[in-house]
């Protein structure tokens, strides 16, 4: 009995000595400040200027300042943590380091020598402090901050090695540590932590799975890596620009292979590598934008991948022409990439086209929802800019193929597929014009318009019809095309009559509202009323803007000045006063003269 009392008692000392077990849950904790400074949009300078603040607040709060003058950092052992925030202050310089790699990582060109030296110094910053932070966590933190603190740890070595492209295997060993705690850390706990949890271990396995491929120890493909690349998170931007590279690296092996690029049956040569990676990745994104999958992608991310095809050929292009302005005088080399230019120039007009469709696509939709509350609505006036962009397109494109002077038929059948396209979207255009018309009550416009919108498609259908590469989607576009003009056409000839018919009789109402003797509605204003009780806000339920004051002001009668007649002027009579005027003196010659 005396054993175990004594046993208590050295329990209770050693406690003293040490102190009590804080518990920090790290994981919540950092995803919270992560999400709302800035990482939900991988922001890593606001995050990074967050965790400066968060650690000056908790220097000034804990008074564990630095001093005056020469900066000596205070050093936190086991014996200064007697606070859980001192624990805080190491997390957060752990943070603070690794955003500030994670802001140079995002750097637009990508990080230079110099720059790529001062990130890997600031990863091993981060993992200092999470490795110190481990250590602190496992004497003064309870078993499941300790837990955590070592997954972190972990983590950030993972990260260091994965950015180093060295050690893959040690950066598996660290990697594989942490998804192993985060795994047995998400059977337990409050279900918030357990969901975090398996997100975590969600974010580090393609992370993993790329260490196992560059130790060759998976069998995965370049495409399955960029699948798993399509996922999210704070802990996968290193594994996406990883990813990126690995990309870049399969294009330009692919682009050996590839000596020329076909279009319209004919074959232009490639000798520029740089021209090659870049129509490469176009023609990859091409791939994946047109694939079954990509059909029920939202439109952002549809046009954003636009973008991306847009940029690809845009640098396809810049390296064709610094190839022409350096060619000299050798003729077949700038006639091929003369060709070769005209063909990228060609399929980059056929995608801005398909972008605008589908910026047309979303408009209709919209517009169609026009009696729904709560979301923005199309105006017609849009559809007609987005389809005026549509004739340009189609335009410029037709005017590009058709400017050789020897077509192959292909090319003369493609300028015409064009242009036919070209007749469709005016004709959309008139229709949506007369619909802008017709909802600012122009009838007689808007009827011109719809008939015109329909004449126009009549024709579109009928040269389509004749064609032998008839497309079904553009002719079910006509054909309902030409419905709705028909209907909205006898819809507005309807509508002009009945106003038309209703015309006299407003004409008689409001010849019979007339008074003579000028009754009107007495308008209150609040400068009238002040010694009244009354609300300046206006009568409740009423939606007439309240007024303070008539403007401008009524004119007012003003009584006119007295009118004075002088007629005592004519009868007074007035004394002389020549005797008074100063008399001129004479000289001389004006004695004589005058």
């Amino acid at each position: 009995m005396s054993k175990s009392n004594g046993l208590s008692a050295m329990d209770v000392d050693e406690e003293k000595q040490i102190g009590p077990k804080f518990q920090i849950n790290v994981l919540q904790l950092l995803k919270s400040a992560q999400m709302q400074h800035g990482l939900r949009h991988s922001d890593y300078a606001r995050y990074r200027k967050y965790c400066t603040a968060r650690l000056r607040r908790l220097y000034k709060s804990l008074k564990f300042l630095h001093g005056r003058g020469k900066f000596t950092r205070r050093s936190i052992t086991e014996a200064t943590v007697t606070d859980v925030r001192y624990l805080h202050i190491v997390l957060y310089m752990a943070e603070r380091a690794w955003s500030h790699a994670m802001e140079k990582r995002q750097l637009p060109d990508g990080p230079n020598g110099k720059q790529r030296i001062y990130l890997l110094g600031r990863l091993r910053k981060a993992v200092k402090w999470a490795t110190l932070f481990t250590q602190l966590c496992s004497v003064r933190g309870d078993s499941r901050t300790s837990l955590e603190a070592e997954a972190y740890a972990s983590y950030m070595k993972g990260t260091l090695m994965f950015e180093q492209d060295k050690n893959w295997q040690t950066a598996l060993v660290n990697l594989k540590n942490a998804r192993a705690v985060y795994e047995e850390l998400g059977k337990y706990g409050t279900v918030e932590n357990q969901v975090l949890c398996r997100e975590r271990v969600d974010e580090l396995e393609p992370s993993i799975r790329y260490c196992l491929h560059k130790v060759g120890e998976s069998k995965l493909q370049t495409s399955e890596l960029l699948d798993i690349g399509k996922m999210e998170g704070p802990a996968l931007d290193l594994f996406q620009t990883k990813l990126e590279a690995v990309m870049e690296e399969a294009r330009q092996q692919q682009a050996a292979t590839m000596t020329e690029f076909n279009w319209l049956g004919r074959r232009f040569p490639i000798s520029n590598a740089k021209t090659r990676v870049s129509i490469l990745k176009a023609q990859e994104l091409e791939k994946e934008l047109h694939s079954p999958a990509a059909d029920s992608l939202p439109s952002e991310k549809r046009l954003a991948m636009f973008d991306k095809i847009f940029s690809a050929y845009h640098d396809a292009r810049s390296c064709i022409r610094n190839d022409l302005a350096t060619a000299g005088n050798a003729e077949n080399v700038k006639d091929d990439l003369t060709g070769l230019d005209k063909a990228v120039s060609a399929v980059l007009g056929q995608r801005t086209i398909e972008r605008n469709q589908l910026l047309v696509t979303v408009a209709k939709s919209k517009f169609r929802k026009q009696n729904d509350k709560g979301e923005k609505v199309t105006k017609p006036e849009e559809l007609v800019r987005l389809y005026d962009l549509l004739i340009q397109n189609t335009t410029d494109l037709s005017d590009l193929v058709s400017s050789a002077r020897d077509r192959s038929p292909e090319e003369v059948a493609f300028a015409e597929e064009y242009i036919l396209k070209g007749s469709a979207f005016r004709a959309e255009r008139c229709f949506y014009l007369a619909k802008s018309y017709s909802l600012v009550g122009k009838r007689t416009e808007a009827y011109a318009l719809f008939c015109h919108a329909r004449s126009l498609a009549d024709a579109a259908l009928q040269t389509l019809s004749k064609t032998n590469n008839s497309e079904k989607a553009l002719v079910e576009e006509l054909k309902a095309l030409i419905e709705n003009c028909r209907s909205s056409s006898c819809i507005e000839h309807a509508t002009g009559i009945m106003e038309e018919e209703k015309i006299p009789e407003r004409l008689s109402k409001g010849v019979s509202s007339i008074s003579l003797n000028g009754d009107k509605k007495v308008e209150k204003f609040l400068i009238d009323t002040l010694d009244d009780y009354a609300s300046a806000l206006g009568e409740p339920g009423s939606k007439t803007v309240p007024r303070i004051e008539k403007f401008p002001p009524a004119f007012q009668s003003v009584a006119c000045s007295p009118i004075v007649l002088d007629i005592a002027y004519n009868s007074i009579e007035f004394p002389s006063l020549e005797n008074r005027m100063k008399k001129e003196k004479k000289g001389l010659l004006s004695r004589f003269w005058g």
